[in-house]
């Protein structure tokens, strides 16, 4: 399991405006929220939002071997029964490829420290993603 000093540093307080969204009532309707995680890295942050969010379906994914055999890991370790196996997803490829996400099935698409160091064409995939793959009233959330 990778552990990024950064991850550590920044879960508490992404886990604070976090749960504005996810147990403020901003997704109407009962059940489970659907989350995908794009960029999930180590999966320190997965494992942790997960944890702490039980209504949540969480999906992480990466487009590198290495942090999904990570990802996995961490979700073996802290036995999170709400955090899914890890998917490959290239977010700069159409939502299409995105492990068969349906159009407008997400309340949640997160994306943090992907951003400042992805190409451009990745941040323009995340948005284009979010635009069809987020539920009305669904939100995307950034983070570095």
């Amino acid at each position: 399991m990778q552990a990024p000093a950064a991850a550590e540093r920044n879960k508490g307080p992404i886990l604070e405006v976090l749960r504005r969204y996810v147990g403020s009532g901003t997704h109407a309707g009962s059940g489970v929220l659907r989350v995908l995680e794009v960029g999930a890295g180590a999966g320190l942050h997965a494992a942790h939002f997960a944890r702490a969010l039980p209504q949540t379906r969480w999906q992480p994914s990466d487009i590198e071997p290495r942090a999904l055999r990570s990802i996995a890991a961490y979700a073996e370790a802290m036995q999170v029964p709400n955090m899914l196996p890890p998917i490959l997803l290239d977010v700069s490829q159409g939502w299409e490829t995105w492990g068969g996400t349906q159009p407008a099935t997400l309340d949640l698409l997160v994306s943090i420290n992907m951003m400042h160091i992805a190409e451009l064409r990745c941040t323009e995939g995340l948005f284009k993603g979010a635009g069809v793959l987020l539920k009305p009233g669904g939100v995307l959330f950034t983070y570095g």
